[in-house]
């Protein structure tokens, strides 16, 4: 007589694709998804970088490795980035989830200093590409409730701070982005994860020594007294993904910023 098994095996050979699934929170969630039995494909800008992580999912999970695929799509570049997530999905095929965490660097600039071209780029990955996944996701989604896309945006749309009112408008647009989609969309669901500052990748622009620093005056201010990991938010994801009652919704977790 074996177990009942109601919810540990929801995302048994599902089919997800991570954009941006090479690195800092998509990489975990990526791993995440490997270990619940999913099958996935990762996805980011950089061919090299894409078959590094494919490499290294495949040698950390040894069982899964017909499980794991990756495709390289550019997000970057206004002239190609629809025919991209066109062809990325072409080649990728049926699916039941798509999950966006694909970030470029962050465009903190004074208000001074904006132009067009400037607010243009800065949206280019982190607003207008998502919102074109999503235009064509549904064609490759499996229709109904079970299926979802999960967004990414950032604890800036929900507090905001000085010199980054352009990068935090893309932010707080993809709130309603969400909501839109929930409705465009369904009964597909589609849901938005917004992380506070997380120990990443994304801030390999600073010395370790300014890293060190911020991130302690950052816990010192936090609640929970700490940074966020990527294993911290992951589960996030995996909920949103998960909980087939949830659509048109934004998860924070931000190691408690937004009470201080």
């Amino acid at each position: 007589m074996t177990d009942q098994v109601k919810y540990t095996q929801k995302l048994k050979d599902a089919k997800v694709l991570v954009i941006g699934g090479s690195s800092g929170i998509g990489y975990g969630v990526a791993e995440a998804l490997v270990e619940h039995g999913a099958i996935i494909t990762i996805s980011s800008s950089n061919p090299d970088r894409v078959q590094k992580t494919v490499d290294s999912l495949k040698k950390s999970y040894p069982s899964a490795t017909e499980r794991i695929a990756g495709h390289a799509c550019n997000l970057g570049d206004q002239a190609t980035v629809e025919s991209n997530i066109k062809e990325l999905f072409e080649k990728v095929g049926k699916l039941d989830h798509v999950v966006y965490t694909a970030g470029d660097s962050l465009a903190m600039m004074p208000l001074e200093s904006v132009s067009m071209e400037k607010m243009v780029q800065a949206g280019m990955v982190r607003f207008f590409a998502p919102l074109l996944v999503a235009k064509y996701a549904p064609k490759y989604l499996s229709s109904g409730p079970k299926s979802s896309i999960t967004l990414t945006t950032g604890s800036v749309s929900e507090r905001p701070m000085p010199d980054w009112s352009v990068i935090g408008s893309f932010a707080t647009g993809l709130q309603g982005m969400c909501r839109g989609l929930a409705l465009d969309l369904k009964p597909i669901r589609v849901n938005l994860i917004s992380p506070g500052a997380i120990d990443t990748e994304l801030w390999g622009m600073m010395s370790d020594e300014q890293k060190a620093n911020m991130f302690k005056g950052l816990s010192e201010k936090h609640p929970t007294g700490k940074v966020g990991s990527v294993q911290d938010v992951v589960y996030s994801y995996l909920g949103a993904i998960q909980d087939y009652n949830m659509t048109g919704s934004t998860i924070s977790t931000n190691s408690g910023t937004l009470l201080v």
